[in-house]
């Protein structure tokens, strides 16, 4: 019996390869085996760093949210301290969002975590 060679299969699933590694800089968006090669990569990077992202965008929060404490004039870790202390339910991400969007509303969480640290201490 011949040898059966993946024909239709094997032309589509090439294709397929090659139709997602489409932009990729030189053979590797143009040439099978390094498109297949690079896409094991580029999935590898994709899921690492959905994972990553989440913990970039604390770090930015945080930056966001120490800088509009001390134009208040409180550290972020006193800050989220007296927050704590007052049991003031709000996340990172909002606060942020008040620091940047709402000055008014973030001084005045800020001044009652200075009123609980003041309290407590």
């Amino acid at each position: 019996m011949p040898r059966s060679k993946p024909t239709v299969t094997g032309r589509k699933r090439r294709r397929e390869v090659l139709k997602q590694a489409k932009g990729y800089y030189s053979s590797r968006g143009k040439h099978y085996r390094a498109a297949k090669e690079q896409l094991l990569h580029s999935g590898t990077y994709a899921f690492r760093d959905r994972r990553a992202r989440k913990g970039d965008f604390r770090k930015l929060w945080i930056m966001r949210i120490n800088a509009a404490a001390r134009i208040n004039g409180i550290s972020y870790s006193r800050l989220m301290s007296g927050l704590r202390q007052a049991e003031f339910e709000v996340d990172r991400k909002m606060l942020a969002e008040l620091a940047v969007n709402d000055p008014q509303a973030f001084a005045a969480i800020a001044e009652m975590a200075k009123k609980n640290l003041e309290k407590a201490g």
